[in-house]
């Protein structure tokens, strides 16, 4: 027969045991609870992250290797141009510049690190006038005649480097503050452009002037035997007349 001590420690178990059930189901649906909350899907929702992560990262890498090679792209173009159209600069200054204070000039770039963007580069461009081993801004150290030779210089080498596929270039008033020496210079300048651009069938040059006498220059090689002149009728509108070089002397 069971002692009344081994009954007692029976129900005590089975109370014990019971309980122990009940905890584990008010467990089990507070986790069924959670894991119909936000909580679901955990597992496949990190790893979904991490791949979002881990392709964010190698897409980060790939864009600075990128970065870097058109920085270095951009930097090696950047320096090319630079040396041709300087080199375009020195042909045409020693073609017709007659003075002997300045041998050539030049564009010289100096990058500004004062930017807060990092990432974009800006530079500081000057014109220096060489003479020998020396070279100095043009800026506050140049006549007006020498300051107007070099900005129609620089625009031609520019036209020449990067127009072209519109190589159209108008110059209004170019003999503006030179004397005869350099306008005579220019002129020569021009036509020694003008011979070796003739067979360019996109190159066309636009020369705005009151100057005769540089049209007459001009009129002097055998590409330039016509000219417009700007003129108004009685009724006061422009009109564009025809006219021949050679028409310059016999007036």
């Amino acid at each position: 027969m069971v002692s009344d001590k081994n009954k007692f420690t029976f129900f005590g178990r089975n109370i014990m045991q019971k309980e122990d059930r009940e905890v584990l189901k008010i467990r089990s649906r507070n986790i069924k609870s959670e894991l119909k909350s936000d909580m679901w899907g955990a597992p496949q929702k990190f790893r979904d992250k991490m791949i979002v992560l881990r392709t964010t990262e190698l897409a980060i890498t790939d864009l600075e290797k990128y970065y870097k090679a058109l920085d270095t792209a951009i930097m090696r173009y950047h320096s090319l141009k630079m040396e041709e159209i300087n080199k375009i600069i020195r042909e045409l200054w020693r073609n017709t510049y007659r003075g002997n204070d300045i041998e050539t000039i030049e564009i010289r770039s100096d990058e500004d690190d004062s930017g807060i963007m990092k990432t974009r580069r800006n530079y500081n461009y000057r014109v220096v006038m060489i003479k020998g081993d020396t070279a100095l801004d043009m800026r506050g150290r140049c006549s007006a005649g020498q300051k107007v030779l070099a900005s129609l210089i620089i625009r031609l080498a520019l036209a020449e480097t990067f127009c072209l596929n519109c190589g159209i270039l108008a110059l209004d008033e170019p003999t503006t503050n030179l004397d005869r020496e350099n306008i005579e210079s220019l002129a020569f300048a021009l036509v020694e452009i003008i011979k070796g651009r003739v067979h360019q069938k996109n190159f066309q040059l636009v020369i705005i002037t009151h100057d005769e006498d540089f049209v007459e220059l001009l009129g002097r090689s055998e590409y330039v035997d016509e000219f417009f002149k700007v003129r108004k009728d009685q009724s006061g509108y422009s009109q564009l007349v025809r006219a021949r070089v050679g028409e310059l002397h016999s007036r």
